[in-house]
């Protein structure tokens, strides 16, 4: 018997869109499509609950290739990146073992965040003895007055070694906007364009090593949303660009010695996107500016103008905005998707925050964990094999063109307004982000944005204020700053953990009794939404199978000592019952009906004050409770 073959063009025939909308419309039996599937983004574009073929056919970057302007999927033919650790330096001898200690655990990239009184020769010799410069990536941060000292001292120290200066990678954060947006450092421009002159000339040994950085991390650690941390970092990097170009600098040259360092957030998917349409941007900025190329032969070029020039160096951070100090072992996991975003979407290095970093100076074990995840995700996963895996994605492709098209959007409202600097000075940067902080936490308060462990599924038992060491990162520069508003990191779970430790240092802690009664899938469901609720809190919450009579349930919660009472049944049983509950209570206690039941009115006319249901502001009600019990 001959085998059959399976056909899969003839037994399973294509399905047109509107086949599939019909279909959809039918199961969704007279509910609105758009408001049921459709989702809006922060960014302010529609999501689809699916896409097909026809969705990229007229998109450029389907035909882009790896390694090719502009870019799009990837600056590299390959998807391989830096595994970097920054190591804060306070003795360059023992910041000197530790380096060689982590490189010998997989970490293939150093950043070294340096004080500029300690600048010396022999500083830095100490700092980097028997590390193989050609070997793996060099980063450095220090104040910008002494950025341009630094490279000085970095040229001298590998040509004395014999370094063959074009195997050596690196880069010195040279970032004077972000000191003004971080510390509010008044600087003019001329003072900027001077240092950043001075930083290049004194690098000029290093060829390929980035000095300008534009550190867009600082825009994501204070909240702002994907689109429009990618169009500032545009703006920002296109500031450095024209006016290094203004100033004399070749066009080549200026644009390769910028270096993007990006947050990376938990919106998986917009994340990766976001680096893809970073790189189409840049390179479509750089191209504008024609450089020449000065490479004799280059392959990389197109009548004379080099497109090397146009690739966007990036280095990914994961964002501080997401982290929290309560349940924190969850952090591992934000970070986790965090890494696979950022090596997804091609940066060239990434810096895994320790999961224990929110509340603590990272020990062996949080940083050994935090190099691992990278590592897994390369020698285990194998994520450096496959360059651009996202390529052809009609929801992959389709998010890279809506944040490059909204991140343009932005960018070009920047440059038409004076450009980034002037925009900075203004202080509309800081106020805009700021705008979209306070909109993002207000989800977060609401509960529309869910931090597992914070604001919903808490871990009801936790006590975290002692092991809190350290509240605020201190600035690693002692300069005189004022005058410029200011960007501070901001973590969406900091107003929840201020109520937690509100109640751990209370004299007493209070607790939340549910009062179940009446229907069982009901009580259940309303009791397990009730004790997360107030568990939110750090309250002690105690549960129950069920109470045949209200004054039975109300005179156990008096027995336990309960502070609040909440009152879980279903909403046709409330009419009857939240009364008698609340006759019963008689004001010893705080009385709570969880739900929001057609006789809600009926039931405030009597003087029920408090509901809670998915619909209530879990922060702001907690804070009222917090008021009146602690």
């Amino acid at each position: 018997m001959a085998e059959k073959k399976l056909n899969l063009l003839a037994d399973f025939p294509s399905v047109s869109t509107q086949q599939w909308m019909d279909k959809i419309t039918a199961d969704l039996k007279g509910a609105d499509f758009n408001k049921k599937l459709v989702w809006k983004t922060n960014e302010g574009f529609n999501v689809m609950p699916f896409y097909r073929a026809e969705d990229i056919e007229a998109m450029q970057t389907k035909e882009a290739m790896p390694g090719k302007f502009p870019f799009v999927r990837g600056t590299k033919a390959d998807n391989e990146w830096f595994v970097r650790q920054d190591i804060t330096v306070k003795s360059a001898k023992e910041a000197n073992a530790k380096a060689l200690d982590v490189l010998n655990k997989g970490v293939n990239s150093l950043g070294f965040i340096l004080k500029k009184e300690d600048l010396s020769a022999d500083y830095i010799a100490t700092l980097l003895k028997d590390v193989a410069a050609d070997c793996v990536e060099l980063n450095f941060r220090i104040c910008i007055n002494a950025s341009a000292q630094l490279a000085t001292i970095l040229v001298e120290y590998f040509n004395s070694k014999g370094y063959d200066v074009k195997s050596l990678h690196g880069s010195i954060g040279f970032d004077p906007i972000n000191r003004m947006l971080q510390v509010g450092k008044d600087l003019t421009k001329e003072e900027i364009v001077s240092k950043s002159k001075a930083v290049i000339e004194a690098i000029s040994g290093l060829p390929f090593y980035r000095v300008i950085a534009v550190n867009a991390v600082t825009l994501s650690d204070a909240g702002a949303f994907v689109a429009q941390e990618l169009g500032y970092a545009l703006a920002w990097g296109n500031e450095y660009l024209s006016s290094l170009i203004e100033a004399g600098v070749d066009k080549s040259l200026a644009a390769k010695k910028i270096k993007f360092n990006f947050g990376v957030g938990g919106n998986y998917f917009m994340e990766i996107a976001k680096f893809r349409a970073a790189r189409l941007l840049w390179a479509k900025i750089v191209d504008a500016y024609q450089p020449e190329c000065r490479v004799p032969d280059c392959k990389n070029t197109e009548n004379g103008i080099c497109k090397c020039a146009a690739k966007m160096r990036i280095h990914a951070q994961t964002s501080e905005f997401n982290k929290t100090i309560f349940d924190a072992n969850v952090n591992m996991l934000r970070t986790q998707t965090e890494a696979m975003s950022a090596s997804l979407g091609g940066v060239n290095s990434l810096t895994v925050t320790p999961y224990d970093s929110t509340y603590k100076v990272s020990d062996e074990f949080s940083e050994r964990i935090a190099r691992n995840q990278q590592l897994l995700l390369k020698e285990e996963s194998h994520f450096d094999k496959v360059v651009d895996p996202a390529a052809g994605s009609y929801y992959i492709e389709t998010l890279t063109n809506n944040i490059a098209e909204q991140a343009w959007k932005l960018f070009l409202d920047v440059e038409e307004n004076g450009g980034f600097f002037s925009a900075v000075k203004a202080g509309t940067i800081q106020d805009a982000v700021k705008a979209t902080a306070a909109t993002r936490l207000k989800s977060v308060s609401s509960r529309r944005e869910v931090l597992l462990g914070t604001n919903q599924f808490p871990n009801f038992t936790e006590i975290a204020n002692a092991k809190v060491e350290i509240k605020k990162a201190a600035a690693d520069c002692d300069c005189n700053h004022s005058g410029v508003k200011t960007l501070t990191s901001v973590r969406a779970a900091e107003e929840f953990e201020a109520l937690r430790f509100a109640t751990e240092a209370a004299a007493k802690r209070p607790k939340a009794f549910m009062l179940t009664i009446g229907s069982l899938a009901m009580r259940l469901a309303r009791a397990q939404f009730a004790c997360n609720f107030f568990a939110c809190a750090g309250y002690e919450v105690i549960d129950n199978l069920g109470f045949k009579t209200v004054e039975e349930g109300v005179s156990a919660a008096e027995k336990a000592g309960a502070d609040i009472i909440v009152l879980c049944s279903s909403d046709d049983e409330y009419a009857e019952l939240a009364p008698a509950a609340y006759k019963a209570i008689d004001g010893k206690q705080i009385f709570v009906v969880a739900g929001a039941p057609a006789c809600t009115d009926d039931l405030k006319a009597l003087g029920i004050e408090n509901f809670i249901n998915v619909k209530s502001n879990v922060l702001e009600t907690l804070k009222a409770f917090n008021s009146k019990l602690l």
